[in-house]
């Protein structure tokens, strides 16, 4: 694909995300210990050969830059192509984000690249796009959508689009996942289309004044354009609520999603760390839990994510817990079904417990 420029358009709706986007965006936000959301889809672009990625991101973006650097763990660091950001400024890409595809629009235009894929960061998979443009070309599509077929929507990818496709795999229209049928079609709102249709689709949202988002475009004009739908079989979380950030994290204990998610021929990337590895002691007790380097163990680990320089006292009794960096839990703490985010202080004998459909959110750096 490196005739495909790569667009992680940062336009998802965090208002069920809570305290885990207070100080950072979404895509940057702790997933697996020592990854980052955005990490999926910036190596699932690099692992197909896109050479050029432009991130339109929002405000409070500090994090991220700050985790992406110049684009190195993704081979980006280059004079040609390589990684730009761009940030959105006056407008809230949730519910605008044509203004500023229209103000950067030169990026788009001087990569000279005959195809863009865009795509959310917030969509957890393991993909290559080669299959998708193969695809794409061949299905004769002016707009190719990629899709993954569920039977448990009645419970999760709650808010996610929802595509009803005719028997040619063509979009016919475009809904909402509101918890009712269990079986559906999530659009993982990852469109492939020519460059100049892009542009096209850019400046008549802008000229009309009708269309604000690119989404709300080709959602409206499926009469007049063909929209396929590729599907996509591997394995997808949306991480749009605490709920789904949560499941996401003990999904990945799940040694089969492990495997396809990190150790296929296509790996994930992330900014790396020199740490020194994780310290256990003979009191120490972890089962069935991913523990970032730097960590120093003392009590009792089950089902739980910890990510780099986390410590755990002793007598402390931790399960099904996501527990960001630098975080340290006192001696014989009680914590189940928590996220501590990063920095948290839990002091000795202190007792955390949410549940499966709710987890309990710790702020960042505040003792509790």
């Amino acid at each position: 694909m490196k005739n495909c420029l790569g667009i992680i358009n940062l336009d998802e709706n965090q208002s069920r995300m809570g305290e885990l986007v207070r100080y950072r965006t979404l895509a940057s936000a702790p997933l697996s210990a020592r990854y980052r959301i955005i990490d999926f889809i910036l190596s699932n672009m690099t692992n197909s050969g896109i050479e050029g990625i432009g991130i339109f991101t929002i405000n409070k973006s500090q994090s991220l830059i700050n985790h992406i650097t110049n684009g190195r763990p993704w081979d980006l660091h280059r004079k040609k192509d390589g990684l730009r950001v761009f940030n959105f400024g006056d407008f809230d890409p949730v519910n605008d984000d044509i203004h500023n595809f229209t103000e950067n629009i030169e990026f788009i235009k001087q990569s000279r690249k005959e195809y863009v894929l865009i795509s959310p960061a917030y969509m957890i998979c393991n993909i290559n796009f080669n299959d998708v443009l193969r695809y794409h070309l061949k299905s004769n599509n002016d707009i190719t959508t990629i899709f993954k077929n569920i039977n448990n929507a009645n419970k999760n990818f709650l808010e996610c689009e929802v595509l009803n496709i005719d028997e040619y795999n063509r979009v016919i229209s475009i809904g909402e996942n509101i918890g009712i049928e269990k079986q559906a079609k999530i659009n993982m709102e990852m469109y492939i289309m020519k460059t100049e249709l892009f542009i096209d689709i850019v400046y008549k949202c802008i000229n009309s004044g009708v269309y604000k988002k690119i989404r709300e475009f080709i959602s409206d004009n499926l009469s007049k354009l063909k929209v396929g739908a590729y599907e996509y079989e591997g394995y997808l979380s949306c991480i749009n609520s605490i709920k789904s950030y949560f499941d996401a994290n003990l999904d990945i204990l799940n040694q089969s999603i492990n495997r396809e998610i990190f150790y296929n021929e296509k790996p994930i990337y992330t900014r790396s760390q020199d740490e020194p590895p994780a310290n256990y002691t003979e009191m120490s007790i972890v089962t069935n839990s991913i523990v970032a380097n730097g960590s120093y163990i003392e009590g009792e680990v089950e089902n739980c994510i910890l990510g780099r320089r986390v410590i755990i006292g002793r007598g402390a009794k931790v399960k099904n817990c996501i527990i960001m960096q630098d975080s340290i839990i006192g001696e014989n703490v009680i914590m189940d079904n928590v996220i501590a985010d990063r920095g948290t202080i839990v002091p000795e004998e202190k007792v955390i417990m949410g549940t499966d459909n709710y987890p309990v959110t710790i702020q960042r750096r505040r003792s509790v």
